[in-house]
């Protein structure tokens, strides 16, 4: 009996060593962002805002009396270096959670390891929907928060005649789909639709069929080395407007104001919004990576995600994934954009839409605002969602 007492006695002490060491081991968080490729120069500036969230929560105390680690995995700017490096960070280095992703391709390619090893991902893109998922927090726009109304403004307050423009892949492909729906509620049948291989500079046939078509509206899905060259061609042709899903204030600085200025985009962020959080924000992020940065869309969702992410485990008092995802449909945050909150059903955010005009400083003055935060819908109401995963299918297996 007293062997039996000292034996409960010591596993008690065991017991209460394991959860001291646990309360003070770090928190390893995993940001998996292309930090090499085509890809880099957009997704590293994520990587920065990444940083000061986990930063400045560590600066209060760190949860649940730890301090956050981040561990970096590059993506690299292919799909199966994203796929792998997520494994590797669930797997070798036991993340809690994985902030990443740009591409929807990269997104999918991770989609299937999280929901494997019942992980995290937090996506900070505007996105095309079409997807939801139990183990995905997407903090960027859904096509109704962004596409939806800003075509409604766009047409009535640039044009009608409409050119389709974005690159070869699932995103593009994805939201022209949903825009060709609209149009054709209207009456209205784009002037042409056409994509471009990723990265690609080569804008001559474009250009010529912009010359002879002349269209007053471009929607423009294109990402990367494509925007800048497609603006610099289109410098001499005034007559149209070009309208943005890819394009916020650092790449407006890479590829230069004097090509975008009068140019329009839709986010629910711009840096120029005036409130006090974002003052913040901004003031916080020039500080510690330097003045002459500029913020983005992507950067403010991968900040808030961090922060949403925090709540939840604090709420749980874990990191453990399948505890945290029971609290997430709880939070709310006051995000530099707005007071933004997670969608139980879907795990969107609710949250405003705006659209901005570049001007000569490289800013954007926000020239129209959702009057209220906008109910995401991953698959918009028009169809069932086997009647969206079906169309979605006919797109072909290269743009998954």
């Amino acid at each position: 009996m007293r062997n039996k007492h000292m034996i409960t006695v010591l596993f008690l002490i065991l017991l209460l060593a394991g959860c001291g060491l646990e309360k003070q081991a770090p928190i390893k968080v995993g940001i998996l962002h292309s930090l090499s490729g085509e890809m880099a120069s957009s997704e590293r500036p994520v990587v920065d805002a990444l940083l000061l969230a986990i930063e400045k929560i560590n600066a209060k105390g760190g949860l649940l009396g730890r301090k956050l680690v981040p561990v970096m995995a590059d993506g690299a700017s292919s799909n199966e270096h994203f796929s792998r490096e997520a494994r590797r960070l669930i797997v070798e280095e036991q993340v809690a959670v994985i902030f990443g992703c740009w591409t929807s391709a990269s997104r999918r390619a991770v989609k299937s390891v999280v929901e494997q090893y019942q992980n995290l991902l937090f996506y900070p893109l505007p996105h095309e929907g079409l997807e939801q998922s139990p183990n995905i927090v997407y903090t960027g726009a859904v096509a109704n928060q962004q596409v939806v109304p800003s075509l409604h403004w766009a047409l009535q307050n640039i044009g009608q005649q409409v050119y389709l423009l974005g690159t070869d892949e699932r995103y593009p492909r994805s939201v022209n789909l949903i825009i060709k729906d609209l149009l054709a509620n209207r009456d209205i049948k784009p002037l042409a639709e056409r994509y471009l291989p990723p990265g690609s500079t080569n804008l001559k046939a474009v250009m010529a069929e912009i010359t002879q078509l002349k269209p007053n509206l471009i929607i423009n899905t294109l990402r990367g080395a494509s925007n800048g060259a497609f603006f610099e061609a289109l410098q001499g042709n005034r007559s149209a407007k070009v309208l943005s899903y890819s394009i916020g204030e650092p790449e407006v600085q890479a590829i230069g104001w004097q090509f975008m200025q009068g140019h329009y985009a839709a986010f629910h962020y711009f840096q120029s919004i005036q409130r006090q959080q974002n003052r913040d924000f901004v003031a916080a992020f020039k500080q510690k990576f330097g003045q002459q940065r500029l913020l983005n869309a992507p950067m403010e969702a991968a900040y808030v995600g961090v922060y949403l992410w925090a709540q939840a485990v604090a709420n749980a008092v874990t990191t453990t994934a399948s505890r945290v995802k029971t609290v997430l449909a709880y939070q709310s945050f006051n995000a530099p954009s707005g007071v933004v909150s997670i969608d139980g059903a879907t795990q969107h955010l609710w949250q405003k839409l705006r659209i901005g005009r570049v001007l000569a400083n490289g800013q954007f003055d926000i020239v129209w605002q959702s009057a209220a935060v906008i109910r995401p819908e991953p698959y918009p109401k028009y169809y069932d969602t086997q009647q969206w995963q079906a169309r979605m299918k006919n797109l072909g297996d290269r743009h998954e």
